[in-house]
């Protein structure tokens, strides 16, 4: 089971259900096989820009963060807790109107891109981004949305 904590620190019509957000959480963890807790938690661009630039050290608001939990050295302590994931809103709606792509399609691709991060995806550099953007393609291909990085 994939539990979801849900966050909204920023609100708009167009933002997606949490039982969508649900939904594609558990397309990009459908091959585990333990039980998962994560927070996603959506902003304004000023509390994205806040956080990019104190854990990232780079300016601006950004469409997603993603913050693994780092379980502290304790004996006998367990958690299912998979991560943090920080979406910003308007800068997702920017993205797609731009990428003239369906607002809730990109909204299934960056949190699927989150939600592999948190697993230990990246791309950082060119075989890690081949290894990742494959593994969004998959995923959005089960629910119906196109590859997202055609027409970029």
């Amino acid at each position: 089971m994939n539990y979801l904590d849900l966050q909204l620190a920023f609100d708009a019509d167009n933002l997606p259900t949490e039982q969508q957000l649900q939904t594609w959480i558990d397309v990009a963890l459908s091959e585990c096989t333990y039980d998962t807790e994560l927070v996603i938690r959506i902003v304004d661009e000023n509390e994205s820009a806040s956080l990019n630039q104190h854990y990232r050290n780079k300016t601006g608001p950004t469409n997603v963060l993603s913050f693994p939990f780092e379980a502290p050295d304790l004996p006998d302590f367990a958690s299912d807790l998979l991560g943090d994931l920080v979406i910003c809103a308007p800068v997702i709606a920017e993205e797609a109107l731009t990428q003239q792509k369906p607002l809730h399609h990109h909204w299934a691709h960056i949190v699927i891109h989150g939600v592999l991060h948190l697993l230990g995806y990246d791309h950082i550099d060119d075989d890690e981004a081949e290894i990742m953007e494959q593994k969004e393609i998959a995923l959005l291909q089960q629910l119906n949305i196109n590859n997202p990085y055609t027409g970029i």
